[in-house]
């Protein structure tokens, strides 16, 4: 495996963002050069959607015929791309030093106007705290809401259902569509609830997609804020105090599950445990003495 290294980038309180949510958006990270250069790489696709390399390329493509696997070997996409200093810095605070870089990589490549695709989630996704592999999108071009972006629906990466019971879902209240201008990169947690959304705009849209992996423990080396308080952190998923509430889960649970993951990722999911009611990781509230009841001891 083939592994990258650099400063993490991420504070606290963006880490946690991540796990509430299970996505984080960086938007136009990329230069125009290189999205105008990654569109002439992929617009050599033929008509049928098969990649058209070059007879010295052509190595580069075998098993994978549609997918423009060679851009992984070129040196222009791996610096700017793979290795773009703030999706790699986010990368790496999610996934810890020397993260495994991708070796695959897809191109949702689609001729609009188009219906919304199925929910689903991708094949392979393990439900749990844990974060050791990263589902990382890069459009090249800019995605507004007419060209049907990428529908994200945030906190179910802890929501598991089986494949086939998520494709009769519509329009889901309160879900997430990835607008962004070109030279965006949007960090997922794998197994999070995702589909094409419906486009009206006749043209192309070009998603690339690639994972990125942990091959080390987890611990809370991120960007350190001083500032951060575990015991009052917000471990809730939009307004908890808002009438239009953002999670469709049972009350509280996405407090319990994003804290959790964030325990994880500091490397002390051995101190990680709810008392239930309102006591931690319930978040924000006008506590009498400023903190909930049950935030673990020692824990950092």
């Amino acid at each position: 495996m083939e592994t990258y290294d650099c400063k993490p980038t991420l504070n606290d309180s963006e880490v946690l963002e991540v796990c509430r949510n299970g996505f984080l958006m960086l938007e136009g990270v990329v230069p125009d050069k290189i999205n105008k250069k990654t569109i002439e790489y992929v617009n050599s696709y033929s008509n049928e959607g098969q990649y058209v390399p070059s007879s010295v390329q052509r190595d580069k493509f075998a098993g994978n015929a549609g997918q423009p696997v060679g851009l992984l070997n070129e040196d222009w996409f791996v610096e700017n791309i793979l290795l773009n200093p703030q999706a790699a810095g986010a990368v790496r605070s999610l996934l810890g030093k020397n993260f495994g870089l991708p070796n695959l990589i897809g191109n949702h490549r689609t001729e609009t106007p188009l219906p919304a695709q199925e929910w689903h989630v991708d094949g392979g996704s393990i439900y749990g705290p844990e974060v050791n592999y990263l589902q990382v999108f890069y459009y090249p071009q800019a995605c507004p809401r007419d060209l049907g972006p990428t529908e994200l629906l945030p906190g179910s990466h802890f929501l598991f259902s089986l494949q086939g019971y998520m494709g009769h879902y519509g329009r889901i209240r309160n879900s997430y569509h990835a607008t962004a201008p070109a030279g965006s990169i949007f960090l997922t947690v794998y197994n999070i609830w995702h589909r094409r959304s419906e486009s009206i705009t006749k043209g192309i849209r070009n998603n690339l997609k690639y994972n990125y992996w942990r091959t080390v423990e987890p611990t809370r080396d991120w960007v350190i804020d001083p500032g951060f308080d575990i015991g009052t952190a917000d471990y809730a998923i939009g307004d908890w105090g808002s009438t239009e509430q953002t999670t469709y889960r049972q009350q509280f649970r996405d407090c319990v599950d994003s804290a959790e993951m964030y325990t994880w990722l500091c490397g002390e999911s051995e101190k990680f445990k709810v008392i239930g009611g309102q006591g931690w990781p319930k978040g924000p509230r006008n506590y009498r003495d400023k903190k909930p009841y049950g935030i673990p001891k020692d824990l950092t």
